[in-house]
């Protein structure tokens, strides 16, 4: 895998650099320098890690959290798998007493004519309240949950 010999790559060059060249390293990578007192193997760590997320992405903000949560010795709670929706689903809603249809499209949804990004925009736009879309739309396995 190309990813891998990237990092192969970068980690052998790393190894070869004295503090002033992780210095300049760190800084090509953060856009600042790193603290003084940062030891040469964690700025090494450190950029092993950014170079891993630039070429095969970085954590999304809900494991992010899933991480924190167990790191700090508490459950994580509220992370959820995304629910992948296929282009051309039909989702329909009731919401006091009119009945709303969404269509998915590849890059977003389709509601009366406009496009939207987001399922929570729809839920906006319907309800005029901040509601998370695929909760509205059913999507998430809690019903009957009204915020």
């Amino acid at each position: 895998m190309a990813g891998d010999n990237n990092i192969q790559a970068r980690m052998s060059a790393l190894n070869d650099l004295d503090r002033s060249g992780l210095r300049v390293a760190w800084i090509d990578a953060f856009g600042k320098a790193p603290p003084h007192h940062m030891s040469m193997m964690f700025m090494r760590k450190a950029l092993i890690w950014d170079e891993q997320c630039r070429c095969f992405g970085a954590l999304s903000p809900s494991l992010k959290r899933a991480l924190k949560a167990a790191a700090d010795g508490r459950a994580a709670s509220g992370v959820s798998s995304a629910i992948i929706i296929s282009p051309g689903t039909q989702l329909v809603r009731e919401w006091n007493g009119k009945r709303y249809q969404v269509e998915v499209k590849e890059d977003g949804y389709l509601h009366a004519g406009q496009h939207y990004k987001s399922l929570s925009a729809i839920a906006l736009h319907i309800t005029g309240t901040s509601w998370s879309g695929p909760r509205f739309f059913g999507l998430t396995g809690r019903r009957g949950v009204s915020p």
